[in-house]
């Protein structure tokens, strides 16, 4: 098991913040799905507050606050309208949260938890505002979580017809972990989130817990009902068309993550971030290696104009995966850098991990010295500065070892190359599961694989297996599984990885398609 969520984390912020090119006007009655949360609240307050909860539902928090805010326009002393404000300030699935300004949102409310409680409308409303007086209250951010969790799941056993209070219980276990998934923990929420799917199979947060609960590669097939159906559910909701890609990207189902997320950035705008990063590697895996250059450039000149502090780093993480799978193409993209003073500590040890392999890959030795280098000298700062057991920084180990392994291999110590990277694979399949395009850019099973080719071919075969095991139907593991195929004499298997990569490439450009014409003759020949 292995993916890691601290270092892919980095663009999840930005799905809901930061400024955003041609963003389309929010609709005056916005497709979002269909819940039934009752309040005490005015008819008109209602309206907006129903409103706020369905775009709480899809994670679309900036939205939700504005709804939320109308409904205390519309009603001053409506306290579940704060309450509903309060609750966009937490994002349990990113481990994300802004205590002071849910503490400020609720205050104005009222001064006090017992004067916010007394304005409820209803013991079951109360009920609500006891959980969130818990969330926001005080000790460490794990323990209210979990005190938070404890209570949402009471109104839920209390109020069984209360369907939203079964979908936040499977979204509080979503988040108990800190933004690291716990697979057990996530198949606790699955069953919540399912009851109150079957029970209103419009509900959006039932269908957007169930794909997270879900989207791992070994657990994918079963949120692919509710993938497909989360689009219909909420079609205003960027963030309801990116979700269903979160099963299909752990698929494999290349042509529906490109379709979904160009949705997604239509509802949004062309800045680098989480929908455009996971655009552009479902194109790179279609073989679609110029439309990927023509995002990357529109995306590179407006994050240049218009773009924040974390942009930056996402377009880092962006040119990596479009560098390691296009690395011999022209171009700015793979020339043009991120100015380092502009990136985060992910974004520098990203884009040094990408230097390394490239160098690796051109037998540049001295190249690969000096990104191994570099690397190490972040990790020791960030050592210096977090401390040697921040989570964050385990997988960022992994792509050291990787690099020293690279480096011994190029030097002539092949075993020992071999040994280590060995050694960096263990550590990259113990990382928690997680969604998404690998954050270790150049993941270690391919890179032992194609140490190995040469060496070992069934070896390499397994290397390349275990790679897509991690990351199905990813393109260059595909491929180099139809190496090692080859060089093992496995025919068979050379021709259905090949006729897998076929499927990916089927749209991809003429380079893509001449690669895979030069794989069929390979195979064709073989006994």
């Amino acid at each position: 098991m292995r993916r890691l969520a601290p270092f892919g984390v980095f663009c999840l912020i930005l799905v809901a913040g930061g400024p955003l090119l041609a963003q389309r006007a929010e609709p005056k009655s916005p497709r979002l799905g269909t819940i039934n949360f009752p309040t005490s609240g005015s008819p008109a307050a209602q309206v907006e507050f129903q409103q706020g909860a369905l775009y709480l539902h899809s994670f679309e928090y900036e939205s939700a606050a504005r709804a939320f805010r109308r409904a205390q326009a519309a009603e001053p002393g409506f306290a579940m309208a704060y309450w509903g404000e309060a609750m966009t300030h937490t994002h349990p699935v990113w481990n994300q949260q802004n205590r002071a300004a849910a503490r400020e949102a609720l205050v104005r409310l009222a001064p006090t938890p017992e004067a916010r409680r007394a304005k409820a409308g209803t013991i079951r409303e109360q009920r609500y505002l006891d959980a969130v007086e818990i969330l926001y209250g005080e000790g460490s951010k794990p323990r209210r979580d979990t005190l938070y969790a404890a209570a949402i799941e009471q109104i839920a056993r209390e109020y069984p017809e209360d369907l939203d209070a079964k979908a936040f219980y499977a979204l509080a276990l979503l988040g108990l972990n800190q933004g690291i998934r716990d697979t057990v923990t996530y198949l606790r929420a699955a069953p919540y989130a399912d009851s109150v799917f079957r029970q209103n199979p419009d509900h959006p947060g039932a269908a957007h817990y169930l794909i997270h609960a879900f989207d791992d590669p070994f657990h994918a097939a079963l949120g692919l009902s509710a993938a497909r159906a989360y689009s219909k559910i909420a079609p205003d909701a960027a963030h309801a068309q990116h979700m269903t890609t979160h099963i299909f990207l752990a698929m494999g189902m290349w042509d529906d993550v490109v379709s979904q997320n160009q949705i997604a950035m239509g509802l949004t705008g062309a800045l680098p971030g989480h929908y455009s990063s996971w655009l552009v590697y479902g194109l790179l895996q279609q073989g679609r290696y110029e439309a990927a250059r023509e995002l990357i450039e529109l995306l590179r000149r407006n994050v240049e104009s218009e773009g924040a502090g974390p942009q930056y780093t996402a377009m880092a993480w962006i040119r990596s995966h479009y560098v390691l799978h296009a690395e011999d193409r022209p171009g700015s993209v793979v020339t043009a850098r991120v100015p380092s003073d502009r990136l985060s500590l992910a974004g520098q040890i990203s884009e040094r991990y990408t230097d390394g392999v490239v160098a690796f890959r051109r037998h540049d030795n001295s190249a690969l010295d000096a990104a191994a280098n570099e690397l190490s000298r972040l990790l020791a700062a960030q050592r210096a500065d977090a401390g040697s057991d921040d989570p964050g920084a385990d997988g960022w180990r992994v792509m050291a070892q990787a690099l020293g392994g690279m480096s011994r291999f190029l030097s002539g110590s092949r075993d020992l190359g071999v040994r280590a990277l060995r050694e960096a694979t263990a550590l990259e399949d113990a990382l928690p599961l997680e969604f998404g395009p690998p954050a270790i850019v150049e993941p270690t099973h391919e890179i032992l694989g194609a140490m190995l080719l040469e060496l070992d071919p069934a070896a390499a075969r397994q290397e390349f297996e275990a790679a897509l095991r991690l990351a199905p139907g990813r393109s260059r593991a595909l491929e180099g599984l139809v190496r090692a195929s080859v060089a093992a004499a496995d025919k068979a298997g050379a021709a259905r990885a090949l006729d897998q990569l076929a499927a990916n490439w089927h749209g991809g450009d003429p380079v893509a398609r001449n690669l895979l014409e030069a794989l069929r003759r390979m195979v064709d020949r073989m006994p």
